[in-house]
């Protein structure tokens, strides 16, 4: 039976949607089958909706999963003609027709922002009552003291028990920061006994972007940069002097001024372009005025967008001032702030327990990746990223910073990256910037370095110069303890990355050798190659050392290792240089690791397919159902996986190195900032692991 959640608003502006997103979230790792209906929607279609199509793009829901109901202009006309029960007979048989396909879906309610709050709420009791939801009821604390947010409980308390409402969990949301354990102590229990949880005001989502001011004014772009997904902090209209201006001008401001006031375009430039001045987050020019010809090239490099509207500049002002932030918008640094808060202030276990829903049966890519965050989030570490002046780092740092996962460490020139990352409207409050130049920690490092590598002749002197390479500081920090691992190569190569590990890290008692695997991500399961990245041509003793050192990653990340040592022929079907090296590769991890299950020499097919296994090996306990997959070498490791990811639509982690005694990762020059958040979290895994053991 599908289980329904409906997200209630009890008073407006409750922030609803951060709850449903925070739910979804939760609810995508331990669910096969997660819908969104959203019975009302605001705009004129119900496909078009919003929040529907960010939940379909951030859980890759199907159409038929996350669904509008009527528009609000239909509701309105039904409860006009006192058809209420058709708003709710119409609402009944989408979530039906959804119910086929979900084991829970998240209904979302209106916000009540109507002209009516009280019809609103009625209705929305009502559909939770018809859809057979229990009810998760958000309430608004925003400007409330603690006694009314706690009063503003037991009032909502008391209207959805006298609707006979069945009530999941109560939540205040948007109380001042301060205020939050407050109103958690000052919250009265109900009947139920279940608890009340507490959100604070989060800044990144209510404040506007640029995109959302653009949409909204319906302005411009003008010149400079074209990235709108940058806050908006505060906004200044420019009707001073410039000189009186500058003085008042904020990192983050969306300043507004007539489009024929050259001075004040100047001094914005100017103000932007030093590495001591506030950036603004837009130039944003009324009137419909066109610049001077003059003065186009010069704002062509701004490092804000320049927008142009044709409204006056108080009409202007006044618009942007109703502009509000929206998690629907789908930015990804305010789901990443949303789900963020959700994580630090429910007790997710405790709500899950009372769902009783069905354990998934698949794992999928989405879920896969869900999971890396929330299990590195469960015990905190510290990495560290020696890119520092490369974008992507900078996006990807935020955004692991809103979602809590870990804290972080970014090498680089400071000054140098507080610009950039003003220039690109990144968000870098909270992270520790070290300039690997000039720290105090350099000179230790040497000393260290030089002490280390005193066997290879290296100077202090030497071992000073290495300590500017990012990469090298970055790995003493892993190898003194002072961060739990590092994640590199979004700007270098593998070689500059790994170089510093073999050199002092080494490594793990019992291992000959470092490699990698990747972790492929398949519609319905995880499978891990290695060795894909590293090793050219191992031997023998080399493919076994990859081989259990793989099936420990594997085991590391919840899959169950069932180990295939790759080959063009099965079991004694084939001979040959190439065969007779997996197949001494597999005695090797036998006799080695007699409790893991290997198989060897083997070809793909049989590795995968159940019907071949039967024919080829019907008695092995791998063939047909193995996990992880050991290649032969580098070109067809490489080379396979990249075909599985292209023509398979799978999706590729890593390279995850293996065998180190610290966790240090490398990128590729060509990721993304999705793939260094996720390198991120695989590598605080790793630190957690690496932990775990060292107190065993």
């Amino acid at each position: 039976m599908t289980r329904g959640i409906y997200v209630s608003a009890m008073t407006a502006g409750s922030g609803k949607s951060l709850i449903s997103l925070g739910l979804a979230d939760t609810l995508h790792r331990h669910a096969d089958r997660i819908g969104f209906f959203r019975p009302i929607v605001e705009g004129d279609d119900v496909t078009s909706d919003p929040m529907v199509q960010l939940m379909q793009r951030s859980f890759n829901l199907a159409p038929s999963a996350s669904r509008g109901g009527l528009t609000r202009a239909e509701a309105r006309a039904l409860l006009v003609a006192g058809q209420r029960e058709e708003i709710d007979t119409r609402c009944v048989a989408v979530y039906s027709e959804m119910s086929s396909e979900c084991d829970v879906i998240i209904i979302e309610g209106t916000d009540l922002t109507g002209h009516d709050s009280a019809v609103e709420f009625d209705l929305n009791a009502r559909l939770a009552n018809n859809l057979g939801a229990m009810v998760l009821a958000v309430v608004n604390a925003r400007a409330m003291t603690v006694a009314e947010a706690a009063d503003a409980v037991d009032v909502a308390r008391k209207e959805l028990v006298a609707m006979k409402a069945s009530l999941l969990a109560m939540m205040v949301n948007r109380a001042q920061e301060d205020d939050v354990e407050a109103i958690r102590a000052a919250v009265r229990p109900g009947a139920s006994r279940r608890p009340v949880y507490v959100l604070p005001e989060l800044e990144e989502i209510s404040r506007p972007t640029v995109a959302e001011v653009v949409s909204a004014l319906n302005a411009r772009h003008l010149a400079g940069s074209p990235t709108l997904e940058r806050d908006v902090v505060s906004i200044k209209v420019a009707a001073m002097s410039a000189s009186n201006f500058l003085a008042a001008l904020d990192d983050g401001s969306l300043v507004i001024t007539p489009g024929d006031r050259a001075d004040i375009m100047l001094a914005t430039l100017a103000s932007s372009l030093s590495s001591d001045a506030p950036v603004p987050a837009a130039l944003l020019l009324t009137g419909g005025l066109t610049p001077d010809p003059q003065l186009l090239p010069m704002l062509a490099q701004a490092p804000f967008p320049v927008l142009s509207v044709d409204d006056d500049t108080y009409t202007a002002a006044r618009k942007i001032s109703d502009v509000r932030g929206e998690i629907a918008t789908g930015m990804p640094r305010k789901s990443a702030a949303a789900l963020g808060i959700w994580s630090r202030g429910v007790d997710q276990v405790e709500m899950l327990e009372r769902l009783e829903l069905p354990r998934p049966m698949k794992m999928t890519p989405l879920r896969f990746l869900h999971e890396l965050i929330e299990r590195a989030r469960s015990h905190r570490r510290t990495i560290v990223l020696p890119e520092g002046l490369d974008p992507r780092i900078l996006r990807a740092a935020e955004i692991l910073q809103r979602r809590d996962v870990c804290d972080l460490v970014i090498l680089g020139p400071e000054g140098q990256i507080r610009e950039l990352a003003a220039s690109q409207g990144i968000d870098i409050s909270g992270l520790t910037l070290v300039n690997q130049a000039t720290s105090e920690l350099r000179e230790k490092y040497a000393l260290e370095y030089a002490r280390l590598r005193s066997h290879k002749g290296v100077t202090l002197d030497e071992a000073r110069e290495r300590m500017l390479d990012g990469a090298y500081f970055g790995t003493m920090m892993v190898q003194l303890g002072e961060v739990d691992g590092m994640v590199s190569g979004a700007a270098n190569t593998t070689a500059n990355t790994i170089r510093p590990s073999l050199e002092f890290v080494r490594t793990r008692e019992g291992v000959k050798i470092v490699s990698s695997v990747f972790l492929m991500l398949l519609q319905d399961r995880v499978l891990v190659y290695g060795d894909c990245a590293v090793n050219p041509d191992p031997s023998s003793e080399q493919l076994a050392d990859i081989a259990i050192a793989s099936a420990e990653t594997a085991a590391q990340f919840g899959v169950d290792p069932r180990i295939a040592m790759l080959s063009y022929s099965t079991g004694a079907s084939g001979s040959g240089g190439a065969v007779e090296k997996v197949r001494r590769a597999t005695e090797i991890v036998r006799e080695s690791r007699p409790d893991l299950a290997v198989e060897g020499p083997i070809q793909y097919d049989a590795a995968v397919d159940v019907s071949i296994a039967a024919s080829k090996m019907p008695d092995s306990e791998v063939a047909g159902q193995a996990t992880v997959f050991i290649f032969p070498d580098l070109n067809t490791g490489n080379n396979t996986y990249k075909a599985v990811q292209q023509s398979a639509g799978a999706v590729a982690v890593g390279p995850v190195l293996q065998g180190l005694r610290k966790p240090v990762n490398d990128l590729s020059r060509g990721c993304t900032v999705e793939d260094i958040v996720n390198t991120v979290a695989i590598t605080a895994i790793q630190a957690q692991e690496n932990s775990r053991e060292s107190t065993c």
